[in-house]
């Protein structure tokens, strides 16, 4: 069957700007799906066309494309529909040849020919439906971004976050109404940006400078709000190591006190589950979360084994605290093969069980010892940390 629905990518200069091929699409439609925004280009034009506005939530929509195929109809997008549009929401369940996609200039290319930047050297981003917070991974002395904002408060949000992570004197433009006639630009250091809030349709330019606050791994233990009971820097480096994150993976963290094992994978580009029964531990973890993970950390409230029924499979594992033999059980049950699970042990009774499950199971066991240098009186010595044993067990790799 040929393609009976047409994905039309539209700029902020409307019809005017529209190629043949995609006027021709419009002309015949009998069904013409998009925002207001867009909709609102259609009046006078596409008169016998049925207009459908996308539903809240978006794959609310998914029902009314779904009625009307095989009838001719267009897809109201912005500029390049692949590139943070419908196009691969719609391929979730529309076959290959149902679909036909006709690009206009995305904002990308857009704002990258106004700056005179060249677009292989950019960093393509957006902030539409996702928090600002992840956009700090990409931020590095030198670097060029060009940023999809959810609305005009966008830029304001994201000079914050800018100076927040050692990246001030960083030049920002933000783009407004692209390729329309109320096109405009205006620029201000992150640091010294007090421009008000504009159009809701804009990209944000940064060229980074700066040195950020914090490194991607391995964060020193001040940077987190704790209590005193977290994963220390030299255990939760050896834990990040073997739990092996990568952009995209899912890692339990249970028992995750301040959140110091789920922060640091979320820099890293993965998301974490962190599982944690004490309010003021939790808060804790809200905190950090807010101020130092550059992706998703979903907090959940419970103990394990019990609270873990309904998680996102999981990647990795970290068990720190509420180590027992049910919540092993269940968590490297849920891993896929290959997947990793380390757990750690401060108490004689927690190291009894991993001793336990190494002899069963066999893994890496290693029981690490570290002192710091601290003040003595007028001298220096060195000060103990408790002794913490680590034990890594890989799925598929487990003792015969």
């Amino acid at each position: 069957m040929p393609a009976w629905l047409t994905v039309v990518g539209i700029g902020d200069g409307g019809l005017t700007c529209l190629a043949p091929e995609q006027r021709a699409a419009i002309d015949a439609a009998r069904h013409v799906v998009g925002g207001a925004r867009h909709l609102a280009m259609l009046d006078g034009v596409a008169a016998t066309a049925q207009r459908h506005r996308w539903s809240s939530p978006f794959d609310a929509s998914r029902a009314t494309i779904e009625a009307l195929a095989g009838q001719p109809t267009v897809v109201l997008a912005s500029g390049d529909p692949s590139w943070f549009g419908p196009v691969a929401w719609l391929r979730r369940f529309l076959p290959a040849d149902a679909m036909l996609v006709l690009p206009s200039p995305s904002s990308f290319s857009l704002a990258a020919a106004r700056l005179g930047w060249a677009l292989e050297d950019v960093a393509c981003l957006s902030a539409h439906g996702r928090p600002v917070s992840t956009l700090a991974a990409s931020f590095g002395a030198g670097r060029r971004l060009l940023i999809l904002s959810a609305d005009g408060t966008t830029p304001g949000e994201v000079a914050s976050l800018l100076v927040r992570e050692g990246f001030g004197a960083s030049h920002m433009t933000v783009l407004e109404h692209l390729g329309g006639a109320r096109e405009q630009a205006r620029s201000a250091t992150a640091e010294a940006f007090s421009l008000p809030p504009g159009a809701a349709l804009n990209v944000i330019a940064v060229d980074c400078v700066g040195r950020p606050a914090h490194g991607a791994f391995g964060l020193a233990d001040e940077a987190f709000a704790h209590d005193g009971k977290m994963t220390k820097r030299p255990m939760r480096t050896l834990a990040l190591a073997a739990l092996e994150p990568r952009p995209g993976a899912c890692l339990w963290d249970i028992g995750s006190g301040c959140g110091s094992i789920a922060v640091e994978w979320a820099r890293l580009g993965g998301r974490a589950i962190a599982l944690e029964p004490r309010a003021d531990r939790r808060a804790l973890l809200a905190e950090n979360v807010r101020r130092l993970a550059h992706g998703p950390v979903e907090i959940v409230d419970g103990l394990a084994p019990d609270a873990l029924d309904g998680f996102a499979a999981p990647d990795s594992v970290f068990i720190g605290g509420g180590l027992s033999e049910p919540t092993f059980a269940r968590a490297f049950d849920a891993l896929p093969h290959q997947g990793n699970l380390v757990a750690h042990a401060v108490t004689l009774e927690s190291e009894a069980l991993l001793l336990a499950f190494h002899a069963r199971y066999g893994g890496n066991l290693t029981r690490l010892a570290v002192s710091v240098a601290a003040p003595v009186g007028t001298l220096t010595g060195w000060r103990p940390q408790m002794p913490v044993t680590h034990w890594h067990l890989r799925k598929g790799a487990e003792r015969a």
